[in-house]
């Protein structure tokens, strides 16, 4: 179930917060567990297990860490087996068929389909990947590390800690919420009209954006890839694909994490922001403070400064960022391009920090974003297509292994030319500035007009088109 479909929007939502709200207040941690596991379980029951295992796991061992708090060393040795024990979860599930490919390619060694364990046949090849194992298994592993560190108390209720884990507007596909950042909210916290109000327009602000824009361009980019694949694609083809792709996923991922800050802020809880604006950076580096805050955050937090960070030397700084960028691609799928599409980033990453950053303080601010933003939409072609010979011959073309552009590529641009205009301005601060200048009587007369008519639209959208994947839902 995805926040952009009809049963979420008039069967779900409704009958949760009908639920949440006339229950007892000390009741609705409960309530909001339970209604998280029928939500996870609407499309795969039988990974339920999995959520229950994980939130038995990393509760009692958050328990242990605070019981041995005294003796570094066992505290240490329970946070290692919380560490082991989710990075084995997201491994079996996520990464095995993909190890079990690579190692018959470089010896010859064919894993099993299956091995038998008590009596129990245990499948070890085309497992279906549970969804948002990436998100959740990241979000429980850093509680046991920061109950460790003493950035976060134990939690000692397993209803809270289970509300935490499962939280349905933040399950499949984040942000990533440390539990610290809602620790004190999961014992107490306030529900107000304001809140709600607030959270409802954020929501409905990312469904537009999901429904109405990130859909609407998707189509153009499947368009773009089939020509490439048929040998029809020009250059000016692959670079509205391209374009069309950053697009969508940026309104399809950051519209998601709209509304799950939206439904957190009815809950009564405040999630952090996951995207400022991407598209307006000036540098890669500033591109990622602005996109994905909450994952760029948490490999910074738990990884990159314990492997030292930028101290120790340009060698170990160099080590840290592409170790770090390995495992961000890695993170995103089971796939060589997204390994290459970490050290893509990687790579300008290290340029920008010891090569150009001279060149960049120098250039004016619109060579700065245009540079930015050629290296971020290439990297997209990366991160869009698995394949890597089809990906291969889709920049060969882009670069100048086909003709210029096609009669095809007049009639697309002028289909798609106002789409691409809203998509500009949807990605500045332009319409945020102009919303702020509204006097107060107009926002709040116009602020619940503009939600039905979203909400209107979309639902008509939803209706009458079948077109409406959630990219990040594979993560």
């Amino acid at each position: 179930m995805i926040f952009s479909s009809l049963t979420f929007l008039f069967a779900y939502l409704p009958l949760t917060l009908a639920i949440y709200f006339l229950a007892p207040v000390r009741w609705r941690n409960l309530v909001l567990l339970l209604v998280s596991l029928f939500f996870y379980g609407w499309g795969e029951p039988v990974y339920i297990t999995i959520m229950f295992v994980s939130i038995l796991i990393d509760y009692t061992h958050g328990l242990l860490v605070e019981k041995y708090r005294d003796n570094d060393k066992k505290a240490r040795y329970f946070v290692a087996q919380s560490v082991v024990f989710n990075l084995l979860l997201l491994g079996f599930f996520k990464y095995i068929d993909f190890f079990a490919e690579n190692l018959f390619l470089l010896t010859g060694i064919d894993l099993p389909m299956s091995a038998t364990l008590l009596g129990i046949t245990i499948p070890l090849r085309n497992i279906p990947l549970p969804i948002g194992i990436s998100f959740f298994t990241f979000q429980t592993m850093s509680y046991t590390i920061d109950v460790y560190r003493k950035d976060a108390p134990v939690q000692r209720d397993i209803i809270n800690f289970g509300a935490f884990v499962t939280m349905f507007p933040q399950l499949i596909a984040g942000p990533i919420v440390k539990y610290k950042t809602v620790a004190e909210e999961l014992n107490e916290r306030t529900h107000s009209s304001e809140n709600f109000a607030l959270g409802a327009r954020r929501f409905c602000v990312g469904l537009a954006k999901k429904v109405l824009l990130a859909n609407s361009i998707g189509a153009l980019w499947e368009t773009q890839l089939a020509a490439q694949q048929a040998g029809t694609m020009s250059v000016l083809g692959g670079w509205m694909g391209l374009l069309a792709f950053g697009f969508q996923i940026y309104f399809d991922f950051s519209g998601y994490s709209d509304m799950a800050i939206g439904l957190g802020w009815i809950f009564g809880f405040h999630f952090n922001e996951n995207f400022d604006y991407p598209y307006m950076a000036r540098s890669v580096s500033e591109f990622w403070r602005r996109w994905h805050m909450s994952l760029t955050s948490w490999f910074r937090e738990y990884l990159y400064i314990p492997l030292g960070g930028n101290r120790g030397g340009t060698f170990k700084a160099l080590r840290n960022i592409l170790i770090v960028w390995f495992c961000t691609g890695f993170w995103h799928g089971a796939s060589w391009n997204f390994i290459l599409w970490g050290l893509y980033f990687a790579l300008w990453l290290i340029l920008e920090k010891y090569v150009l950053r001279g060149v960049l303080e120098k250039s004016p601010a619109v060579v700065k974003h245009i540079y930015t933003l050629v290296v971020v939409f290439v990297g997209w072609g990366l991160f869009a297509i698995e394949d890597l010979s089809i990906c291969g011959g889709y920049f060969a073309s882009c670069f100048g292994g086909a003709s210029i552009w096609s009669a095809v590529d007049g009639y697309l641009l002028r289909s798609y030319a106002v789409t691409f205009v809203v998509l500009i301005v949807a990605s500045t601060t332009l319409g945020k500035r102009c919303w702020q200048r509204l006097p107060e009587r107009a926002e709040r007369i116009l602020s619940p007009i503009l939600m039905a008519l979203a909400l209107v639209i979309c639902t008509a959208y939803l209706v009458d088109g079948s077109y409406n994947p959630f990219l990040y839902f594979r993560f």
